[in-house]
């Protein structure tokens, strides 16, 4: 009885405490916190930042806001390192680490480097609301890729192939956008070009049961081998005709428009952002307050026991992964119909591999899967702001950017984050 009961209080401590110490975020925070102090405090820079708050709203003028990168630099080291302390501290006695000291952390240490790079630029003078204007707009490929990933994997199916969604929907969309001068007809071709690389994925996967990663690899492989042709010997030759799309087009929304700061960023923009708005939403309630949703969650957790209860699981993920290669689709049609009116041999640039890495450190949710985008996208816009005021960073490290905050996002992740329980696995029907 003595033996138990030690066991039981052990077992008690153990679960009051948290368990087995966890070093990693003491000691990230300990590291980057060190390095923080001889990089934004040390070295900061003397100029002082410009930045303007009020652009884009008619009843409210501000003057920019003057941040002084040394006093701030500092301000952010002690920040970092008192959080450093006492994760230390926290988790030598045992005890888990406050949820809000991740993002306190995150946030110190990102607008701390924000201002030292702003700060080392020849003209450290730029606009809050272009900056995250430009974010939200470079984040659509991601969303909407991310949101055709979400529909997929909630369901069981693994979705690599969102690259070549994207570009075989940019592609279709320039062509179809280019012949007819639409841009709701090349929008539309966007959508069906998506849906068409998803019915392969679809085919070997839940059909012929083929290993889902290698068919997605597979996949984006030969959508940028066949768009490359393509673009080569067909749109190219014949640019005026076949690669030169009508935009789609933007407004603002009255009074929302209006509100300083987020109403320029969020509700001046392209009618693809809102579109964005509306799928988002869209798939979150279908996802939690539908039989649809609760059937997808089923199926992708434990397709068994869904089909033991009528649901026939691989129809259901046959239409879920054609609804995100449509979905997936809108996206590709952000670089045709959006951001340029003319297609390039792999113009996404690995973006719906970001968009995969978005859904998994958003946990296979729609607003986590939109949150991580986002951050990815200010990450991309910030590179090209950068290099824009001249900064000293090297050209190659912010090439580098987006892909490094994609790689340290989801490395944080690991052995934190689970996927749908049945993700990868085909099902056979006994």
């Amino acid at each position: 009885m003595s033996v138990v009961a030690t066991q039981n209080t052990k077992v008690s401590a153990e679960t009051e405490t948290g368990g087995v110490k966890n070093w990693k975020n003491p000691v990230i925070y300990t590291v980057l916190a060190l390095l923080s102090v001889f990089l934004i405090g040390i070295r900061a820079p003397e100029k002082t930042i410009s930045l303007g708050i009020s652009d884009g709203v008619r009843w409210f003028q501000a003057e920019p806001l003057q941040i002084n990168p040394q006093v701030y630099g500092w301000v952010a080291v002690v920040i970092m390192l008192a959080l450093a302390a006492y994760a230390l501290v926290t988790t030598n006695t045992g005890k888990l680490l406050g949820r809000w000291v991740a993002p306190l952390f995150w946030l110190t240490f990102v607008t701390g480097l924000l201002v030292w790079a702003i700060g080392s630029t020849a003209k450290p003078s730029l606009s809050l609301v272009s900056l995250l204007t430009g974010a939200v707009a470079l984040s659509i490929p991601m969303i909407f890729g991310s949101m055709g990933g979400l529909l997929c994997e909630r369901s069981g199916i693994v979705n690599i192939a969102i690259e070549g969604q994207l570009l075989f929907g940019a592609f279709s969309a320039v062509l179809v956008g280019s012949l007819t001068g639409s841009p709701w007809a090349g929008l539309l071709a966007a959508m069906a070009g998506g849906v068409l690389v998803s019915s392969i994925l679809a085919l070997f996967s839940i059909k012929y049961l083929v290993d889902q990663v290698i068919v997605g690899v597979v996949v984006n492989v030969l959508v940028s081998g066949l768009t490359g042709f393509l673009f080569a010997r067909v749109l190219q030759p014949n640019a005026p005709t076949l690669n030169s799309a009508p935009k789609l087009p933007g407004f603002e929304i009255p009074v929302l428009s209006q509100i300083p700061v987020i109403g320029p960023v969020l509700f001046d923009q392209n009618v693809l952002v809102y579109l964005m708005y509306f799928v988002v939403g869209l798939i979150w309630f279908a996802l939690n307050k539908t039989k649809w949703g609760l059937r997808t969650r089923a199926v992708g957790e434990h397709p068994k026991a869904a089909d033991t209860l009528g649901v026939n699981v691989n129809r259901l993920r046959l239409m879920n992964v054609l609804l995100a290669g449509a979905v997936a689709g809108m996206g590709g049609a952000f670089f045709t119909l959006v951001s340029v009116s003319a297609f390039n041999s792999d113009m996404t640039a690995g973006q719906g591999y970001i968009a995969l890495a978005a859904l998994i450190f958003g946990r296979w949710t729609p607003v986590g899967a939109l949150s991580a985008a986002l951050l990815f996208g200010f990450s991309l816009n910030l590179q090209f702001v950068l290099s824009i005021l001249g900064t000293q960073v090297p050209t190659e490290l912010l090439a580098m950017l987006p892909y490094l905050v994609t790689i340290f996002a989801v490395a944080g992740l690991v052995g934190r984050s689970r996927g749908p329980a049945a993700v990868g696995t085909p099902y056979v029907k006994e």
